[in-house]
């Protein structure tokens, strides 16, 4: 595979991302863009989904949601939006969720080089 098109495929993986990191300074409800996540991210599942996705999704989430907490409860991390538990945005563990299957996805691209 050339280098353009395995840039390409990556890029693409990361559509999502982008939009999802577009939408935080244009919608202010963290409510309303977590919804909006959520439809993102089910959409990107059914335009493509690799067996057991569900996996590196669940260990991304609960994994980032603990360690997004410890940097918070720590000091290493502020945020002006606190709309779960007092310290974060509530979108904040869906983006680093999909970040996982994003990054999953860019690795298995680069493997099959």
């Amino acid at each position: 595979m050339s280098s353009f098109r395995t840039v390409w495929k990556i890029f693409l993986e990361t559509i999502p991302i982008i939009v999802m990191v577009g939408a935080i300074s244009i919608i202010p409800n963290d409510f309303i863009l977590l919804g909006i996540y959520i439809i993102i991210i089910a959409v990107a599942f059914f335009l493509k989904y690799e067996k057991n996705e569900w996996i590196i999704f669940l260990f991304g989430f609960i994994a980032m949601t603990i360690s997004e907490y410890g940097f918070i409860s720590t000091g290493v991390e502020v945020f002006l939006r606190n709309s779960l538990f007092g310290l974060m945005p509530v979108w904040l563990p869906l983006l680093w969720t999909y970040g996982f299957v994003a990054i999953t996805r860019a690795g298995k691209i680069l493997n099959n080089l």
